[in-house]
């Protein structure tokens, strides 16, 4: 059974202040996840920005401009820091923050910190320019670079101790995962293919007539654009299915925090369902209202009471 901490001890004013740098992190570059942690208890709030920041430095040295050997130095000087977080050498009064927090939010939430090392291996794929032939290969990825940050946020989340089927729960974090990540290499696919990145399964794209790939606003000539969007989209929303199982085992600002990032994710489905060029002529996204309005929703427990239902009926 998975536990957390609901209560803190008094943080020194460091600790505080690493926090504070991490929340402002998240509050300024997470666009949708952060609509989601803003429902949780102060403690865990505090614990995943903590995971955001880092994970969002680890994006970054991927993303950015440097060559790809500089890259995959700073990727391995990262994962050192995990090294010591383990080890339980990060003193308070470390300059970098994120560090600070990493490691307060560790001593605090059984978060597996193994996960951040898979973070490192999948942006290290982004890095080598590895592309996915299958379905089966690009959950590998998928699993690294987002399965992985389901289940580090379910360790700061927890279980209910009456919850039926707890020991699942990481993999259904594992799943809902993978369900945001495919919605997001939907979303990203043409931004992707400027950037010289193909995520799309190689025996997708063939299937539908789009090896040649996506790199300006029209599909490729002859293809199926919208069968190859509708595949995937199907895809995603088995996924989401299967992840949304988690959402019963959590409290309710916890599940009120996945069922509003997921919302989100689950709304941008809905529309790059409806228009699947779009994706090609620039980035689809959700107004700020709507986004309020999915975690408003999140709050209510709608989402958690209709999956409780469906597991429900699934066990009958």
């Amino acid at each position: 059974m998975i536990r957390t901490v609901e209560s803190e001890p008094h943080m020194s004013a460091p600790v505080l202040a690493a926090y504070s740098y991490c929340e402002a992190v998240t509050g300024q570059q997470a666009r949708n996840f952060a609509y989601g942690i803003r429902l949780l208890p102060t403690p865990k709030r505090r614990a995943m920005s903590a995971l955001y920041a880092f994970s969002r430095r680890v994006d970054d040295i991927g993303d950015g401009a440097l060559a790809a050997e500089v890259k995959t130095a700073r990727l391995e000087e990262t994962r050192s820091l995990l090294a010591r977080i383990r080890a339980g050498t990060v003193d308070e009064d470390d300059t970098d923050p994120v560090v600070v927090a990493l490691a307060h939010t560790a001593s605090r939430f059984p978060v597996p910190l193994d996960a951040l090392d898979e973070l490192i291996d999948g942006v290290l794929m982004d890095v080598r320019g590895e592309t996915y032939e299958t379905w089966d290969d690009l959950k590998v990825y998928c699993r690294c670079v987002a399965g992985a940050i389901g289940r580090l946020s379910l360790g700061v989340f927890g279980t209910e101790p009456a919850a039926r089927g707890a020991e699942r729960a990481p993999e259904y974090a594992d799943t809902l995962g993978l369900a945001l990540q495919l919605t997001n290499i939907l979303r990203d696919v043409r931004e992707d293919a400027q950037g010289g990145r193909t995520y799309l399964p190689g025996d997708d794209l063939a299937k539908f007539g789009c090896s040649a790939g996506f790199a300006g606003q029209l599909p490729p000539a002859d293809s199926d654009f919208a069968g190859l969007v509708h595949f995937e989209v199907r895809r995603a929303r088995a996924l989401f299915a299967e992840g949304y199982r988690l959402l019963p085992m959590l409290d309710r600002r916890s599940g009120a925090c996945v069922a509003a990032m997921a919302g989100i994710y689950r709304r941008l489905l809905d529309r790059i369902e409806r228009e699947p060029e779009a994706v090609l002529r620039g980035r689809v996204s959700l107004p700020g209202r709507e986004k309020a309005y999915v975690a408003v929703r999140g709050l209510s427990g709608l989402d958690t009471r209709h999956a409780s239902r469906r597991t429900v009926r699934r066990r009958v």
